[in-house]
């Protein structure tokens, strides 16, 4: 994996952050989304991956209490599979363990195989399922859970 900056996401990102969501959902967040993300420093966490200059991916966690939860973590197609999803999940998880966060929850298509193992790795069980959670096409979303070193004492379970 070539080196990687990770940052607060910024409006100046925006533009490129969008164009991600665009290449990979069929249901992309808009514009004002992303401006809110990056206006609401407290709760809101959108951070992006920069590779030679460009944006090549990003993530959104919010805050609230003791949880972090995963909105989105993207990278787009050109740089799939060498890393920089890692990196930013592994940023997100930093925070979290920075602010003390006892739980880290996020919802993930059922079909997104290679998504849920990389939560797997890092400790992430499916609790549920939320059946047609996506509206685009009806699929089932798997919720899965992580308890930090917060929750656990110090070792992740």
């Amino acid at each position: 994996m070539a080196a990687i900056e990770i940052t607060r996401m910024e409006a100046h990102h925006i533009d490129k952050v969008v164009a991600i969501e665009k290449e990979l959902f069929s249901m992309p967040w808009s514009r004002a989304s992303f401006l809110y993300e990056v206006s609401d420093r407290q709760r809101s966490y959108a951070i992006v991956a920069i590779l030679d200059g460009k944006v090549i991916g990003y993530a959104v966690g919010w805050f609230v209490s003791e949880e972090l939860h995963v909105g989105n973590i993207a990278v787009t197609r050109s740089e799939q599979g060498k890393g920089y999803g890692k990196a930013l999940l592994e940023n997100l998880l930093a925070e979290a363990d920075r602010r003390g966060v006892r739980i880290v929850t996020l919802e993930v298509r059922i079909s997104n195989a290679r998504a849920i193992n990389l939560y797997r790795r890092y400790g992430f069980k499916g609790v549920a399922i939320r059946k047609n959670y996506y509206v685009d096409n009806a699929e089932d979303a798997l919720v899965m859970i992580l308890e930090t070193r917060s929750a656990t004492g110090g070792s992740k379970s």
